[in-house]
């Protein structure tokens, strides 16, 4: 992973970009400013987000693994590869049900 903190004209693989830690939840910010975030994280199997809610509209991108959401009490499974919008202001919270790496994209 190159060192430019701003990741700019750098090429990135994504999945590569936050490494597993057994029994923990990593994340790595991108990008932030004014207009949003880029976040990666990465999951133990097992670990999650608990239920809150976001002012932005999110975009989970799942890079490897599955993960289990509940938006607004509606449960969602979601593998390599999917991606779903999350509403800003929906209720929502997140379980890995593997080893989980995911790109998480904050619009505001």
């Amino acid at each position: 992973m190159p060192t430019n903190p701003d990741l700019k004209a750098v090429p990135v693989r994504v999945a590569e970009a936050v490494p597993y830690a057994d029994g923990s939840v990593v994340s790595r910010t991108l990008i932030q400013r004014d207009g949003g975030r880029l976040t990666l994280f990465s999951f133990d199997e097992g670990e999650g987000l608990s239920e809150q809610t976001s002012r932005s509209d999110l975009a989970v991108h799942v890079l490897d693994g599955e993960a289990l959401l509940s938006i607004d009490g509606n449960a969602a499974r979601l593998r390599a590869g999917e991606l779903l919008v999350v509403p800003a202001g929906a209720p929502h919270s997140l379980q890995a049900a593997t080893r989980l790496k995911l790109l998480l994209t904050q619009i505001r």
